[in-house]
């Protein structure tokens, strides 16, 4: 193996190992905001607003991290970012008011922005017939909001809430060392120091990336909404305690997360176009499904009254959210591959632009699952939410489209020296 192919591996592994921690303290209110919901007295949009708040920072950091990351490098972006939000981490289990939560989670967030400094980061790695796989490898850190599942709710009950703070502190410190041994660096992929910021902006005049910031708010804004509110959706729609509710989340996280890799095989494959279309549609007949409220009909029949109960088990649920999950993994890659194939000359920028939006989609949507849910009683709202969004972006594709059945010819940003 050349030295060249063991920097990328090397690379790969390292910022998708860093990534995945990243992402599962990015997600951890998920579960530890249930107890501090119980504790504080909150109401169900006061939990979407704490859960979503590492979001809102962690979206809004993302453009300028990925011009960061066009200009100095990922490696030393990447690094300063971890070493940056583990105190921050550690203050939460000091926190004792709703606002100190709200104030800390902002910090804490700008652990989510690592996403647009590990793409543009790992993708110059790889050539353009590899890099579509190598994005997915590395967007499949989002599973690591499954292992917030997975572990959070142990400390929790073992030790306490004020627990895992702690622990999420040291993993992040530990993980920035981990990380800074295992990587490396390469002038050729900085952006030429002559390039300003408002040429690495012109971008934004392209109607193409609002198109990608629309669907990557469905498959990622989308995922992360539901990854923060699934947890508390198990407990109060079906009883469940949370050990057990945070456990059937995971089957919707985990593969939303792992199959990332899966995706950007695919869409290397068979096109972004194509699998990003067939994405929305399985999402379009899971959300349908889902959106149907816990119902009882009385029927009057000719022998008299009939009760027909429609609803769907715990069961039926859970396998629907998978689909779901496994369609928004291979969404997410395909996205990105339209990115990767149409801007690789100025990737760190329209990935910030793009990720921008799909983290904005993950912060208002746990606020208006809560708010739906304070307004109508109707749990099941928020997947009527999530039908509407996949409409548009159906639409959308479909005008965009439909003379040529695919995206244009790449045309890529001009980059002067």
């Amino acid at each position: 193996m050349s030295s060249k192919n063991q920097q990328q591996i090397a690379v790969l592994a390292s910022s998708t190992f860093a990534f995945t921690i990243c992402f599962a303290i990015w997600m951890m209110f998920a579960v530890l905001g249930i107890p501090i919901k119980a504790q504080l007295g909150l109401n169900e949009t006061e939990f979407g607003l704490l859960a979503a708040t590492p979001v809102l920072s962690g979206s809004l950091v993302r453009v300028p991290l990925g011009i960061w990351t066009d200009r100095y490098g990922g490696r030393i972006v990447f690094f300063i970012l971890m070493l940056v939000t583990a105190l921050p981490i550690w203050l939460i289990s000091h926190a004792t008011a709703y606002w100190h939560f709200l104030v800390l989670g902002l910090f804490v967030g700008l652990a989510g922005g690592s996403f647009s400094v590990g793409t543009p980061y790992v993708a110059r790695w790889f050539g353009k017939e590899r890099r579509g796989l190598a994005m997915g490898i590395f967007g499949a850190g989002n599973s690591g909001s499954a292992l917030t599942k997975f572990v959070a709710p142990a400390i929790i009950a073992a030790f306490g809430w004020q627990m895992l703070p702690k622990v999420y502190a040291v993993a992040m410190l530990l993980t920035a060392a981990v990380f800074w041994l295992g990587t490396y660096s390469d002038p050729a992929h900085k952006m030429p120091a002559g390039v300003s910021f408002r040429e690495q902006m012109k971008v934004l005049k392209d109607p193409r990336v609002w198109r990608y910031c629309q669907y990557y708010s469905v498959v990622f804004g989308g995922y992360v909404g539901l990854a923060l509110w699934m947890t508390k959706y198990y407990v109060t729609e079906y009883g469940f305690d949370m050990g057990l509710a945070a456990l059937l989340a995971a089957c919707f996280s985990l593969p939303g997360g792992v199959l990332r890799a899966l995706g950007g095989w695919i869409s290397d494959k068979y096109g972004a176009y194509k699998v990003t279309w067939w994405v929305m549609w399985v999402c379009w007949v899971c959300f349908f499904l889902l959106s149907y409220p816990q119902t009882n009909m009385i029927i009057k029949t000719v022998t008299g009254s009939t009760t027909l109960q429609i609803g769907l088990t715990p069961v039926m649920f859970t396998v629907l959210l998978f689909v779901v999950g496994v369609a928004m993994a291979v969404g997410k890659a395909s996205v990105f591959k339209f990115i990767g194939d149409d801007f690789s000359d100025n990737i760190g920028a329209v990935s910030g632009v793009v990720g921008l939006a799909g983290g904005l989609g993950g912060f208002v949507l746990p606020i208006l699952f809560g708010a739906l849910v304070d307004l109508t009683g109707v749990r099941s709202s928020a997947f009527m939410l999530l039908y509407g969004t996949v409409c548009v972006s159906l639409v959308w594709m479909h005008f965009s489209f439909k003379d040529s059945g695919r995206p244009a010819a790449p045309a890529r940003l001009a980059v002067v020296a």
